[in-house]
């Protein structure tokens, strides 16, 4: 089984999360809520994944994980 992390935004525009995989250049998706958008997520990985496998192409693992870091910034 492999992992992959997902970034979860909201975009209020839209009323609903966008997600990106950033371990799968390309593979997005989204959801009216955050449980939609995860679970949309895992199908669009999962889509993905066998598309590349379709392809003939290598599988990209995810080596090291994301990080999210909030600053100050005096505006």
């Amino acid at each position: 089984m492999r992992k992959y992390s997902i970034i979860l935004e909201y975009d209020a525009e839209a009323n609903a999360y966008s997600v990106v995989v950033p371990a799968l250049p390309g593979c997005t998706s989204q959801g009216d809520t955050i449980e939609d958008a995860i679970a949309n997520a895992r199908e669009a990985i999962t889509g993905h994944i066998e598309a590349l496998k379709q392809m003939g192409e290598p599988i990209p693992e995810e080596v090291e994980r994301p990080q999210v870091v909030t600053l100050d910034v005096a505006a």
